[in-house]
Parts: C-alpha cells; sequence; structure tokens
C-alpha cells in the first residue's frame, strides 16, 4: 500500500499549494463565492489525503479488499469532486455532474473504510 501513501503525500501537497495559491494568489482576482467553493475543494481534498493514508496505515499489515476499494474511490473521489470544482472556478469549462459523481466516489471510500472496520470488529 505505498501508493497510498505516495497519493496521500500528493494529495496533501497540492491542497496547501492549491489553498496558499487561493489565499495569496486569488483573493483579489475571484469573487467571494468562488473562493468559497476552491476552499472547499482544498477542504475536501486535503481531509480525503488524511483518510488516504489511514487506509495505507491500516494496509501496512493486512491484506483487504476493502482497503484496496477505499484506496480506488478515495483517489477518484479526490480527482473527480475537487478537481471539478478547480476547474469549475479556475477555467471557463462547466464540469457539470462530475461533482456529485465525484462526492459520492468518496462517500464509498468510507463506506468501504466501515466494510473493512466492520469485519474486524
Amino acid at each position: 500500500m505505498r501508493y497510498g501513501v505516495l497519493i496521500a503525500a500528493v494529495f496533501g501537497g497540492l491542497a496547501v499549494l492549491f489553498g496558499a495559491f487561493a489565499a495569496h494568489g486569488l483573493k483579489h482576482t475571484l469573487s467571494s463565492e468562488h473562493l468559497a467553493v476552491l476552499k472547499t475543494a482544498v477542504d475536501y481534498q486535503f481531509i480525503h489525503a488524511l483518510a488516504l493514508l489511514l487506509v495505507a496505515v491500516l494496509a501496512e499489515n493486512r491484506s483487504s479488499w476493502a482497503l484496496c476499494l477505499a484506496t480506488v474511490f478515495f483517489t477518484l473521489g479526490v480527482l473527480l469532486f475537487s478537481g471539478s470544482l478547480y476547474v469549475l472556478v479556475l477555467t471557463p469549462l462547466t464540469p457539470g455532474l462530475i461533482t456529485p459523481v465525484g462526492g459520492s466516489l468518496l462517500v464509498l471510500g468510507w463506506l468501504s473504510l466501515a466494510c473493512f472496520a466492520w469485519r474486524k470488529a
């Protein structure tokens, strides 16, 4: 599960960079509404980077389909959820229904983690 740690580290580092860029580089450029959307994207990305790190630590000594699924769901969820919000705010494109699909994948990641915990209890 070292890939989980790698993905978590990349997502965490990028969340810090995007957050700093939004707070310092874009605060006079974007509307307060767009800054709030960008903050949501960064917050969710950072929270799920930590969740990925937790999953990777849990998977260090265990082989579990639920933890593998959680890794996949969290990774895709961050890419689609936060990524679509970044695209929405920073480009003229509108990502459409990608954001709720990403959010659903994040929920599936948490449910996969719950399945792992349930089976271990």
